[in-house]
């Protein structure tokens, strides 16, 4: 065997839902409701609702359920009665950090890797906020170091749970003994707006609520499937800084969605990932999901198979975007998938984009468990 040094590698992946069911099919009745006076913005409603991909995804806000007239999120409701960023906080508050503990735990035990193994951890969210920090709790409740060195990535956008696992493979390249524990938690119903235009109904058509948490450390001969990381490529879209606009307001956190992003996504992406990955051929294309429009033009600009496609629309379909977290929804599907059906040593891409717009992505390769106890060629032709 070579000494070259070993790469980076996702060790174990969780994820977490709340206990609430948005069926979406449900959900555009009672909103139809609430738009009873809005004729134009109910028949609108129910097309998006019905075209954006979605069955179901989850919720943390019970009331989220209730029928339009006792909906407090719904256009039916007045501004006064509507939750305040205040009340949206405290529930954001409430309701992250078991979520995330969750998750965080799942992808420990997936992983094998003590609470006390872990160097670095990185919080995710961009659907609220409060100090002393989720960082400051979970390195509480999960019994870390107290010394764990703590980088909360806040209000980047979809893209950060990618940009998180970019930066936990620098960590783990600098020092082969880091473990490096990334919490993603985004509750991003609790932004519904109580309006009845396009695009308050649009980001109410299909974001989730839900946590996701993986270890990435050095590769080594380990019993269960993994994922080595290669080289990552993050890059700031030139002249779209108005596509994708998430703002503080007074009921919560105001998005604005172009539909000029799946269009400019298919313009810029496919450079970039020549740039990354040059001609290699990727078999795995782990998607985010941000809306069935931009898996849809990759697909099509890559000449994706839909057998590529499938765990991105998967997810979207049962549980919704849920921002940041997920992409290791996917990566989870995935290895689930490659692991049922036997898959050799194969090697592909994982791509999310939030505000900016911003493109993450980096070079992934699934290695089987069978594998694992040699771990020989590498996502960056290097050897371990």
């Amino acid at each position: 065997m070579s000494q070259t040094q070993p790469s980076a590698a996702v060790l174990g992946i969780g994820t977490a839902v709340p206990p609430y069911l948005i069926d979406q099919a449900d959900t555009a009745r009672r909103l139809v409701d609430a738009l009873s006076d809005k004729p134009d913005s109910a028949r609108w409603g129910r097309r998006i609702f019905k075209q954006c991909g979605v069955e179901s995804r989850y919720t943390c806000e019970p009331n989220l359920l209730a029928e339009a007239a006792e909906c407090r999120y719904f256009s039916s409701a007045s501004a006064e009665d509507a939750p305040s960023t205040a009340e949206r906080m405290g529930v954001y508050k409430r309701e992250s950090v078991p979520l995330g503990l969750r998750a965080a735990r799942q992808a420990l035990a997936d992983g094998d890797v003590e609470p006390a193994a872990v160097t670095h951890l990185i919080t995710v969210s961009c659907t609220g906020q409060f100090l002393p920090g989720m960082d400051a709790v979970i390195v509480q409740q999960l019994g870390l170091a107290s010394t764990v060195t703590r980088i909360p990535l806040n209000f980047l956008g979809c893209a950060a749970g990618l940009k998180a696992v970019g930066i936990s493979r620098q960590i783990v390249g600098n020092d082969h003994a880091a473990h490096v524990l990334i919490v993603c938690v985004e509750l991003c119903t609790l932004h519904i707006q109580p309006s009845g235009d396009r695009e308050s109904l649009f980001a109410a058509s299909f974001f989730g609520d839900g946590a996701s948490a993986c270890v990435i450390g050095a590769a080594k001969p380990h019993h269960k499937p993994i994922f080595l990381l290669g080289q990552e490529r993050s890059v700031l879209l030139p002249d779209c800084a108005g596509e994708m606009v998430w703002e503080v307001g007074n009921h919560g956190f105001d998005l604005y969605l172009s539909p000029q992003i799946p269009k400019l996504i298919g313009e810029f992406i496919p450079a970039e990932v020549e740039r990354l990955c040059g001609k290699e051929e990727l078999e795995l294309w782990a998607i985010h999901p941000g809306g069935k429009g931009i898996i849809d033009i990759l697909q099509n600009k890559f000449e994706l198979t839909d057998e590529q496609t499938a765990h991105s629309l998967g997810i979207l379909r049962d549980y919704g975007n849920v921002s940041s977290a997920t992409i290791l929804f996917v990566l989870s599907a995935m290895r689930k998938h490659l692991q049922e059906t036997g898959s050799e040593p194969v090697s592909g891409i994982a791509l999310a984009f939030g505000p900016g717009l911003t493109a993450e992505m980096i070079k992934i390769a699934y290695v089987p468990a069978a594998i694992t106890q040699e771990l020989e060629q590498t996502v960056d032709g290097t050897y371990v």
